[in-house]
Protein backbone atom coordinates (compact mmCIF):
# COMPACT_ATOMS: atom_id res chain seq x y z
CA UNK A 1 0.00 0.00 0.00
CA UNK A 2 1.13 3.38 -0.92
CA UNK A 3 1.52 6.28 0.96
CA UNK A 4 -1.39 8.66 0.49
CA UNK A 5 -2.48 12.42 1.35
CA UNK A 6 -3.08 13.13 5.36
CA UNK A 7 -0.29 10.27 5.80
CA UNK A 8 2.16 10.69 7.87
CA UNK A 9 5.41 10.04 6.66
CA UNK A 10 7.36 7.09 7.83
CA UNK A 11 10.43 7.44 10.07
CA UNK A 12 13.22 6.13 7.73
CA UNK A 13 16.97 7.12 7.61
CA UNK A 14 18.39 9.18 4.77
CA UNK A 15 21.91 10.66 4.22
CA UNK A 16 21.82 14.21 3.07
CA UNK A 17 24.87 15.13 0.57
CA UNK A 18 25.93 18.58 1.95
CA UNK A 19 29.30 20.30 1.04
CA UNK A 20 30.96 18.69 4.44
CA UNK A 21 29.89 15.51 3.21
CA UNK A 22 27.18 12.91 3.52
CA UNK A 23 25.05 13.59 6.79
CA UNK A 24 22.67 10.91 8.23
CA UNK A 25 19.17 12.40 8.80
CA UNK A 26 15.99 10.74 10.10
CA UNK A 27 13.02 11.63 7.96
CA UNK A 28 10.59 11.93 10.51
CA UNK A 29 13.03 15.14 11.57
CA UNK A 30 13.74 16.19 8.85
CA UNK A 31 10.28 16.96 7.42
CA UNK A 32 8.60 18.27 10.98
CA UNK A 33 8.20 21.80 11.61
CA UNK A 34 7.86 22.76 7.62
CA UNK A 35 6.51 22.65 4.26
CA UNK A 36 8.89 20.44 1.98
CA UNK A 37 7.84 19.76 -1.89
CA UNK A 38 10.19 16.62 -2.54
CA UNK A 39 10.68 14.67 -5.59
CA UNK A 40 11.53 11.21 -6.43
CA UNK A 41 14.11 9.82 -9.62
CA UNK A 42 14.60 6.46 -10.97
CA UNK A 43 18.73 7.68 -10.63
CA UNK A 44 20.98 10.55 -11.28
CA UNK A 45 22.34 10.84 -14.38
CA UNK A 46 19.38 9.15 -15.85
CA UNK A 47 17.84 10.52 -18.86
CA UNK A 48 14.19 11.96 -18.16
CA UNK A 49 15.21 12.81 -14.63
CA UNK A 50 18.53 14.94 -15.81
CA UNK A 51 16.87 16.80 -19.04
CA UNK A 52 13.18 17.14 -17.24
CA UNK A 53 12.80 16.28 -13.73
CA UNK A 54 16.05 18.05 -11.82
CA UNK A 55 16.13 21.36 -14.08
CA UNK A 56 11.89 21.45 -13.29
CA UNK A 57 12.30 21.98 -9.83
CA UNK A 58 15.48 24.19 -10.00
CA UNK A 59 13.45 26.18 -12.64
CA UNK A 60 10.90 26.92 -10.34
CA UNK A 61 12.04 26.65 -7.12
CA UNK A 62 11.14 30.36 -6.72
CA UNK A 63 7.58 30.05 -7.84
CA UNK A 64 7.30 27.24 -5.06
CA UNK A 65 8.53 29.17 -2.63
CA UNK A 66 6.00 31.92 -3.04
CA UNK A 67 3.65 29.06 -2.57
CA UNK A 68 4.41 28.35 0.99
CA UNK A 69 7.23 25.64 0.18
CA UNK A 70 9.98 26.12 2.66
CA UNK A 71 12.14 23.35 1.19
CA UNK A 72 13.07 21.82 -1.84
CA UNK A 73 14.40 18.37 -2.01
CA UNK A 74 15.03 15.05 -4.36
CA UNK A 75 15.49 11.98 -3.01
CA UNK A 76 16.60 8.34 -5.18
CA UNK A 77 17.64 5.09 -5.13
CA UNK A 78 21.54 6.58 -5.06
CA UNK A 79 24.61 7.71 -2.46
CA UNK A 80 24.66 10.82 -1.08
CA UNK A 81 28.24 11.07 -3.18
CA UNK A 82 26.29 10.26 -6.51
CA UNK A 83 22.87 12.99 -5.97
CA UNK A 84 25.77 15.44 -4.58
CA UNK A 85 27.27 15.35 -7.81
CA UNK A 86 24.41 15.44 -9.95
CA UNK A 87 22.75 18.21 -7.83
CA UNK A 88 26.51 19.99 -8.78
CA UNK A 89 26.21 19.16 -12.02
CA UNK A 90 23.24 20.59 -12.72
CA UNK A 91 20.97 21.33 -9.88
CA UNK A 92 21.11 24.34 -7.40
CA UNK A 93 21.83 24.76 -3.89
CA UNK A 94 17.49 25.22 -3.65
CA UNK A 95 17.89 21.52 -4.08
CA UNK A 96 18.33 19.16 -1.32
CA UNK A 97 20.07 15.91 -2.30
CA UNK A 98 18.07 13.37 0.08
CA UNK A 99 20.25 9.88 -0.60
CA UNK A 100 18.06 6.30 -0.06
CA UNK A 101 20.72 4.08 -0.75
CA UNK A 102 18.78 1.19 0.16
CA UNK A 103 15.77 1.88 -0.79
CA UNK A 104 14.19 1.95 2.69
CA UNK A 105 12.09 5.47 2.30
CA UNK A 106 10.98 4.38 -1.30
CA UNK A 107 10.04 0.83 0.51
CA UNK A 108 8.00 2.53 3.41
CA UNK A 109 6.21 4.82 0.96
CA UNK A 110 5.37 1.83 -0.86
CA UNK A 111 6.86 3.61 -4.25
CA UNK A 112 10.07 0.96 -5.06
CA UNK A 113 10.08 -0.45 -8.47
CA UNK A 114 11.97 -3.00 -9.89
CA UNK A 115 14.32 -1.87 -12.39
CA UNK A 116 16.27 -5.00 -12.71
CA UNK A 117 15.18 -5.72 -15.85
CA UNK A 118 17.64 -2.18 -17.03
CA UNK A 119 20.60 -3.42 -14.74
CA UNK A 120 19.10 -0.87 -11.86
CA UNK A 121 17.65 -3.22 -9.15
CA UNK A 122 15.09 -2.11 -7.08
CA UNK A 123 14.71 1.84 -6.96
CA UNK A 124 12.04 4.39 -6.25
CA UNK A 125 9.39 5.06 -8.48
CA UNK A 126 9.29 8.68 -10.04
CA UNK A 127 6.90 10.81 -7.94
CA UNK A 128 6.50 14.25 -6.03
CA UNK A 129 5.07 14.81 -2.89
CA UNK A 130 4.27 18.20 -0.63
CA UNK A 131 4.91 17.36 3.09
CA UNK A 132 3.54 19.44 5.66
CA UNK A 133 4.82 19.23 9.25
CA UNK A 134 5.58 15.71 8.41
CA UNK A 135 2.11 14.78 7.04
CA UNK A 136 1.34 14.38 3.32
CA UNK A 137 -0.65 16.92 1.38
CA UNK A 138 -0.43 16.50 -2.24
CA UNK A 139 0.95 12.61 -3.79
CA UNK A 140 2.01 12.47 -7.84
CA UNK A 141 3.21 9.34 -8.80
CA UNK A 142 4.12 8.30 -12.43
CA UNK A 143 3.04 5.81 -14.51
CA UNK A 144 5.91 3.33 -15.77
CA UNK A 145 7.99 5.53 -18.16
CA UNK A 146 5.84 8.57 -17.89
CA UNK A 147 6.45 12.12 -16.78
CA UNK A 148 4.05 13.92 -16.48
CA UNK A 149 2.53 14.32 -12.55
CA UNK A 150 5.60 14.42 -10.99
CA UNK A 151 6.98 17.95 -12.26
CA UNK A 152 7.18 20.98 -10.27
CA UNK A 153 4.97 22.59 -12.96
CA UNK A 154 1.78 20.19 -12.06
CA UNK A 155 2.71 20.55 -8.11
CA UNK A 156 2.18 24.19 -9.03
CA UNK A 157 -1.18 23.58 -10.40
CA UNK A 158 -2.35 21.70 -7.69
CA UNK A 159 -1.49 24.57 -4.97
Amino acid sequence: MSISVGDKIPNVKLVKATAEGPQPVQSAEYFAGRRVALFSVPGAFTPTCSARHLPGFVEKADELAAKGIDEIACTAVNDAFVLGAWNKSGGSDAITMLADGNGDFAAALGLEMDGSAFGMGKRGQRFSLVVNDGIVEQVNVEAPGDFNVSSAEYMLGQM
